[in-house]
């Protein structure tokens, strides 16, 4: 069985479009297409009844992932809220790369073991740690609710109308949600498995205690403290980071434990065996990267991309060079905060150069 089959969509006018083609977590295959379904409103509100039904009936879910959604009125709108927060954020990271993270092609990636391919497992994996912790304690998740840790007093959080991020749930329940299995001889499994589970730690790594203090006349009469999650686009910035500096894995074969294992690769061509070289913060692959620049199974390639021709055109048209384009835009200028209540601005027109590749 395979790891994790990555959670990718991104939202076009009124639609979402949702991968999840998976195989061992989600119970799936790799075969899947890309699904396109209509965004759906919010079920916590009492006047949609049972509207996250139809949401989970929507998604491509295993058996047993149908029925905790199901039971779970607040969890498909957090998977939602995953997809959009993982597209989002990794378009974001790579919009200055050759690959820049698009839909198109991305099915094809998955069945790959790319630097991209770990990012996408990565990201989505703490996209949907994230949005879970984040559902527990906006009160969607009828199941949990704020963070339960011994040191705090939730009672006391609810009150001052703080609610800390219940991150210990949404881990506990995302592993029974996945479903781990054991992945055997499965090299890319244990590849998959690994780069998910550096999701969830990147996400865990930025768990951070706020307090806030009240009292008369500003003492700290009484301390409030939650646990709140960094802002995603840390944990984006982290995961680009250990992109920029992701581990190729070789297989190696122990014919004494009659199983294979991943090793990284040594100074002089020697192989340090087992997983213990690998550490849990990096993220692994098996193969070198297509160039991304021509149109492939694997993207669209960078002709008619938008580049800066002092930061990265060159990368990105691969040579092919680039087109200089003026215009002219406009812009609020003059701005002027009027009594009592509102900004009155001018209307400017600048000129525009832009540069997009061949």
């Amino acid at each position: 069985m395979r790891g994790l089959e990555t959670l990718a969509a991104a939202a076009a006018a009124a639609y979402l479009l949702l991968v999840l083609p998976a195989h061992a977590y989600f119970g799936l295959t790799r075969r899947e297409a890309l699904i396109q379904f209509p965004v759906l409103a919010s079920s916590t509100n009492p006047a949609h009844g049972k509207a996250h039904l139809k949401q989970c009936d929507l998604l491509r879910l295993s058996s047993k992932q149908k029925r905790l959604c199901r039971r779970e009125p607040g969890l498909a709108e957090a998977l939602r809220d995953a997809i959009r927060l993982g597209i989002v954020e990794c378009q974001y990271q790579f919009r200055n790369e050759r690959w820049n993270c698009s839909l198109d092609g991305r099915s094809n990636l998955l069945n790959q073991s790319f630097k991209e391919t770990a990012f996408l497992y990565a990201v989505s994996s703490a996209a949907l740690t994230h949005s879970l912790a984040r559902a527990c304690s906006v009160g969607r998740m009828e199941r949990c609710t704020c963070d339960d840790s011994p040191d705090l007093e939730n009672r006391k959080a609810w009150q001052w109308g703080v609610c800390g991020d219940n991150l210990k749930f949404s881990i506990r329940f995302l592993k029974n949600f996945l479903g781990q299995r054991k992945v055997g001889k499965d090299l890319q499994a244990k590849v998959d498995m690994h780069n998910t589970n550096m999701g969830i730690k990147a996400v865990k790594n930025g768990l951070k205690t706020t307090c806030k203090c009240h009292g008369v006349s500003g003492s700290c009469a009484v301390r409030t403290c939650w646990k709140q999650l960094s802002p995603f686009h840390e944990t984006g910035r982290l995961l680009k980071l250990r992109y920029d500096h992701a581990v190729k894995v070789l297989s190696t074969s122990n014919d004494a434990m009659d199983h294979s294992e991943l090793a990284r690769p040594q100074r002089h061509g020697r192989l340090s065996k087992g997983t213990a070289a690998l550490r849990p913060t990096d993220l692994v692959y098996m193969e070198d990267s297509p160039t991304f620049c021509s149109p492939s199974k694997f993207s669209v390639g960078t002709a008619g991309r938008t580049c800066s021709r002092e930061v990265n055109c060159d990368s990105m048209c691969c040579g092919r060079g680039y087109n200089t384009q003026s215009r002219m835009v406009t812009f609020a200028c003059h701005c002027q905060v009027q009594w009592c209540c509102y900004v009155e601005c001018q209307q400017c027109m600048q000129e525009e150069v832009v540069y997009t590749c061949k």
